[in-house]
């Protein structure tokens, strides 16, 4: 597959007088690890139900691995896979089970479906018995199954809504490793998340509010955008006091401030007053220039106006 996985062209989905998504439009690239972003009850998991052809948008026009948003479900189905952000296996059936029955779904004919099995299961490392029960396995395992059974049908593009939710570092780490190992062989992965160091690791992301994208691109220029100026570190060398912090918080040539364990980020703006605030800070913490992260990018950009 090359060119565009996803092309969408001013989407909206409205429930009666409230639009979950509000005129988007954005593309995918083939091949490509692209971010979705936002708080809860943006539009991010509405927006991957239209293009995984499970909801009808009520207004707008584009295509995903090559079919038409208006092709019907079972067209788009047929190319996408899509691991939600609830655990989609059956806890009460075993692993073969699970994926026979989802084989069975996807129509894969036996034979086909034992190679496609095998192969996926020794991508994933998976090492257990397949008789084995969902229910026992650990949950780093279990999100990985899930992940087997969404590209069981060898999908063009798969969508992982939250798929490290509620599972250990360590497996995050692993599954990560099997999101880029799947974009090096040319799939295209479109994945939301909580975690700041997963949207680190896309090539894109879009940020989401309010049922609208209001920025898109790679994770440095985000940064570069949102913090053209510099970011500073501030931290305490004299014994903490609440008012003195708010005193800084609250100060008119503070444009940003958000504290980080025992140290605050502070962005200044470019005023005169700003370059005599900076000096007076000095006498109370240790300032240094540090580069910002997408946290400090997701906390400026997404939750700004709310905070």
């Amino acid at each position: 597959m090359s060119g565009l996985a996803v092309d969408i062209h001013h989407l909206s989905v409205r429930f009666g007088d409230f639009y979950a998504v509000n005129d988007i439009s954005f593309s995918v690239n083939a091949g490509e690890v692209f971010g979705f972003l936002g708080a809860n009850g943006a539009g991010k998991t509405t927006t991957i139900r239209v293009l995984c052809g499970l909801l009808r948008p009520s207004a707008g026009e584009g295509s995903v691995a090559g079919v038409n948003l208006d092709a019907g479900e079972m067209a788009i189905k047929a190319r996408v896979g899509y691991m939600s952000q609830k655990f989609t296996l059956y806890n009460d059936l075993t692993v073969e089970e699970n994926l026979s029955f989802i084989a069975g779904l996807r129509k894969i004919n036996p034979q086909e479906y034992a190679t496609r099995r095998d192969s996926i299961l020794e991508f994933i490392e998976f090492d257990r018995p397949l008789t084995s029960l969902v229910r026992d396995l650990p949950g780093g395992i279990k999100q990985q199954v899930s992940l087997a059974a969404a590209i069981l049908h060898d999908p063009d593009i798969v969508f992982l809504d939250e798929p490290t939710a509620g599972v250990t570092p360590a497996a995050r780490v692993r599954f990560w490793a099997l999101i880029r190992q799947l974009a090096d062989r040319g799939k295209t992965l479109f994945v939301t998340t909580h975690y700041m160091d997963e949207a680190e690791q896309c090539d894109r992301i879009a940020l989401m509010r309010a049922g609208q994208i209001i920025a898109l691109d790679t994770p440095a220029a985000l940064k570069r955008h949102v913090f053209p100026d510099e970011l500073l570190e501030l931290e305490p060398i004299k014994q903490f006091r609440y008012a003195d912090v708010e005193k800084v918080r609250r100060h008119p040539d503070v444009v940003f401030f958000e504290p980080y364990g025992m140290r605050y980020h502070v962005a200044l703006s470019e005023t005169p007053g700003a370059e005599k605030l900076r000096k007076e800070l000095a006498a109370s913490y240790r300032i240094r220039t540090i580069t910002p992260t997408l946290e400090d990018v997701f906390i400026r950009s997404v939750e700004g106006e709310e905070r």
